[in-house]
């Protein structure tokens, strides 16, 4: 007798144990996922039947129409077969199969005997679950207390932000590369990157412009998400400008892709991309978790642009009453009070030079504090007809 369970996921199902004839166990967990046969055991108890038996498998229209059932019933010997579901409330979890090598039948109580093995597999199967449920949960909060926690510890950095955004994405929704892109409303730049091969890193480094029919163009009309299950194929049906675009990624091997916005008041900020290097769906779980570290990062650079505000504002404040200051302790003293202001704005606007003096009528002189300027040279703005200049950029620096 041999017994095997099959484990139903979606439309598709696979064998997850075995026992019996070890060369025969050995070749069914070997099988990859397969769809139920329209006429097969599985598919009978999707449409919710719980108890499916077969008396003879060789006595059966699957058996005579050859392929696969045909060869696991010549393979294993089975002759009886007998499936019991695995059915948590209406939904199909599995079936428990258990096999005969010739004609006999199960009676009525091991029918009930193995219904009461499938009732504790499914509590077994539920309370799997729940802990991997669990598990995932604190993962995930544990992943955003610690992304949090960066942000908090590098207020304005927004580098060590993204790369934790990225480790903890990319980790928990099972993806093995991909990168961060920030947009200027024309072209998209990587700020972050994991697992990232050449010579697709320096492109995404150096930017991309939108390309009509791109992946991300989806994401700048306002979608909440794009999720290309094959890019190869995704390729190969583009515009050769997106073909050109997408080689170097396919070449890398990304197959399944998935793109999640940075948006700030319906402003498009950037993307995280998530990529796997096999045709597997990225599922609306792993999707959501994604949204929820994309706005981490929204809140990560907002932080920083606030921060930044708030310091330059509070710069010109300090510099603005410093040369008050100057003012009020030099009355009627002019040059510490010019290069008071020099100073300041030369380091507020990171300017390269800066040059201050009273004009002589003379239009003699060398560009110095105090000093005079050659009439050829002297300064075209309003100041200087009362006698000053104050240049440190645009068009005064021209004229001198």
């Amino acid at each position: 007798m041999a017994t095997h369970v099959f484990r139903v996921e979606g439309d598709l199902g696979r064998e997850v144990a075995a026992r019996g004839d070890p060369e025969f166990v050995e070749w069914l967990l070997k099988q990859g996922p397969v769809r139920p046969r329209s006429d097969g055991i599985i598919h009978r108890m999707m449409q919710g039947e719980r108890v499916v038996q077969i008396p003879d498998s060789t006595d059966t229209e699957a058996y005579r129409a050859g392929g696969a059932i045909r060869q696991l019933i010549d393979r294993s010997g089975v002759r009886t077969t007998l499936g019991i579901a695995l059915r948590n409330d209406s939904a199909l979890l599995g079936t428990i199969f258990v096999n005969r090598r010739e004609v006999r039948p199960f009676t009525d109580k091991q029918i009930a005997l193995l219904q009461n093995f499938a009732a504790q597999a499914v509590i077994a199967m539920e309370n799997a679950r729940l802990i991997t449920e669990t598990r995932e949960a604190l993962e995930q909060q544990t992943a955003t207390a610690e992304v949090l926690g960066i942000i908090n510890s590098s207020p304005g950095d927004l580098a060590p932000v993204f790369e934790a955004i990225l480790e903890k994405a990319h980790t928990l929704c099972g993806a093995n590369q991909g990168s961060l892109m920030i947009y200027d409303g024309n072209d998209f730049r990587a700020v972050a990157m994991r697992g990232v091969p050449e010579p697709l890193a320096t492109i995404l480094r150096a930017g991309f412009q939108l390309v009509p029919g791109a992946p991300p163009e989806p994401l700048v009309r306002g979608e909440d998400v794009v999720h290309i299950i094959d890019m190869a194929a995704f390729a190969a049906e583009s515009s050769p400008t997106v073909a050109d675009l997408l080689r170097p990624a396919v070449e890398s091997g990304a197959r399944t892709i998935l793109l999640v916005p940075l948006r700030k008041d319906n402003a498009l900020l950037g993307f995280i991309a998530a990529y796997r290097q096999e045709v597997r769906p990225f599922t609306d779980k792993q999707i959501a978790l994604l949204q929820n570290f994309a706005a981490q990062a929204v809140i990560a650079m907002e932080n920083a642009r606030l921060l930044t505000e708030t310091r330059e504002a509070l710069d010109q404040q300090t510099a603005t009453a410093e040369v008050l200051q100057v003012i009020n302790s030099s009355p009627g003293e002019l040059a510490p009070v010019f290069d008071a202001m020099l100073e300041k704005a030369m380091r507020l606007v990171t300017a390269a030079l800066a040059i201050s003096g009273p004009l002589t009528t003379e239009g003699r002189g060398s560009p110095r504090p105090g000093g005079s300027l050659p009439k050829s040279r002297r300064c075209s703005a309003p100041e200087a007809k009362r006698g000053l200049t104050l240049c440190c950029c645009g068009s005064c620096r021209g004229s001198i």
